[in-house]
């Protein structure tokens, strides 16, 4: 029967992509025949989820095919995971996965991004299996990843997931988690401090694992370019790992030194599109599942058909529709979630920036002329900031139409959503300012 087994795995190899064959089902050995099964063995938990979901069907018609028989697939792990793992200069020390990690240095890992947690489709196949086969120092000739999508769609998800599932490993290894602000804000203080060698070591010496969010802010920091591609080179040389994220390509960021660029275009790029219907159906009834909602089938496929902008959208809708209900007493019907959805959907179709332009001067009392002028004035400034953020956020125009609109180049308009969403993470006025703002254009009041 192993002899079927590869018969079928040869079949299965040109059927499939090639990077989805390697990852899933070349690792794949076969066991043993138990009764009317096929028992076949896989290297993690990770990888049989993934089988299941994805190739079980598959694998069940070819072996009938080859073998004219009918047999039901059981995976087994090869190695079964511990709830011990083994850490340095120590005894066993427990694990335990539903506690935050925190990596050595900057933020905290999110304890629920984890690949099991990822809902994987054909927008994000390629970077799921990239980022797993990262993780798990699969890829023997490639040590760098750059995640790319817009703002929604799991980049930094995927990013965490790599490092939760280091850290689950191999808890010795150093990872630093930190975005591109973090590392030039850090950087700027050890000036000040008179510590610049100690952040060098830090970063060139004390780290296995850099997972580095938001890259394209560093457009125009010249000083911090030069400082990061001089740390990258050191880390690669040594063969550590690197996972950047961003929303554009490396050649699509302004002002970025070739240095720089040229080592992050050196990475494997792997894109995450916008979740397909099917995809967006599995993602709401595992986030059901999870936060113990009671969504039927029906509201489940009607939010997944009118919020296709991104997953943020996608839950936003799932945790209103189940609000709503909770407050109103109603249950959870297509009547309830599309009063739901219908602002969402249909305003958002309709904010233009001019109108976000016209609504910020409003509430801000300046003029359209004041806010598109050259005038640095902080009254004038902080209102344009919003207006451009919420520009990238309710339009789909790009960042040099949006810079155009407010007389300012792409990347200051970069800059200025920047600015802004830092604002929202670290000032509550900024985010409360920012979320009544939202509620508004949400709600149409423009």
């Amino acid at each position: 029967m192993e002899s079927v087994w590869n018969d079928v795995k040869t079949t299965i190899k040109k059927t499939i992509p090639g990077h989805s064959y390697s990852m899933w089902i070349k690792p794949i050995r076969f066991v043993k025949i138990q009764h009317s099964n096929i028992v076949l063995s896989c290297p993690n938990t990770f990888s049989k989820k993934r089988i299941l979901d994805l190739y079980s069907d598959l694998i069940e018609t070819e072996i009938k095919k080859i073998s004219g028989q009918n047999r039901k697939l059981l995976i087994e792990v090869a190695v079964k995971d511990k709830s011990f793992v083994k850490k340095p200069d120590a005894g066993l020390q427990m694990f335990l996965p539903n506690e935050t990690v925190r990596s050595h240095t900057g933020r905290l890992l999110r304890r629920d991004f984890t690949f099991d947690q990822f809902v994987v489709g054909n927008s994000n196949d390629f970077a799921y299996s990239a980022s797993l086969s990262l993780a798990s120092q699969k890829l023997v000739h490639q040590n760098s990843l750059f995640l790319l999508s817009k703002p929604g769609m799991g980049k930094s998800h995927l990013s965490q997931a790599i490092g939760n599932h280091i850290l689950s490993q191999h808890i010795s290894d150093k990872v630093y988690y930190i975005t591109a602000e973090d590392f030039t804000n850090e950087m700027v203080e050890s000036f000040k401090r008179g510590s610049i060698n100690d952040f060098k070591n830090k970063y060139r010496s004390g780290c296995d694992v850099l997972l580095f969010e938001d890259i394209h802010y560093l457009s125009g920091k010249e000083r911090t370019q030069i400082e990061l591609a001089l740390t990258l080179d050191d880390l690669i040389e040594s063969g550590k790992r690197i996972i950047f994220s961003s929303c554009y390509l490396p050649g699509d960021i302004p002002k970025l030194s070739d240095k720089l660029r040229s080592l992050l275009s050196c990475s494997i790029i792997s894109n995450i599109d916008s979740p397909d219907f099917r995809t967006r159906v599995r993602i709401l009834q595992k986030k059901s599942k999870e936060r113990g909602y009671s969504v039927a089938d029906d509201i489940i496929h009607y939010l997944s058909s009118e919020l296709t902008e991104d997953i943020r959208q996608l839950e936003s809708g799932l945790v209103s529709v189940s609000a709503k209900s909770s407050l109103l007493g109603e249950p959870i019907d297509l009547k309830l979630a599309e009063s739901v959805v219908k602002n969402i959907v249909q305003q958002k179709k309709t904010i233009t920036i001019d109108k976000i332009k016209k609504f910020v001067c409003k509430e801000f009392n300046i003029s359209v002329q004041e806010i598109a002028s050259r005038s640095r004035k902080k009254r004038i400034i902080f209102p344009r900031q919003i207006a451009i953020y919420l520009a990238r956020r309710y339009t789909d125009a790009p960042l040099q139409t949006i810079g155009k609109n407010f007389n300012r180049y792409h990347a200051t308009a970069l800059h200025s959503i920047g600015t802004i969403e830092r604002g929202i993470k670290e000032n509550i006025t900024i985010k409360r300012q920012v979320e009544l703002l939202c509620d508004k254009l949400d709600a149409g009041k423009i």
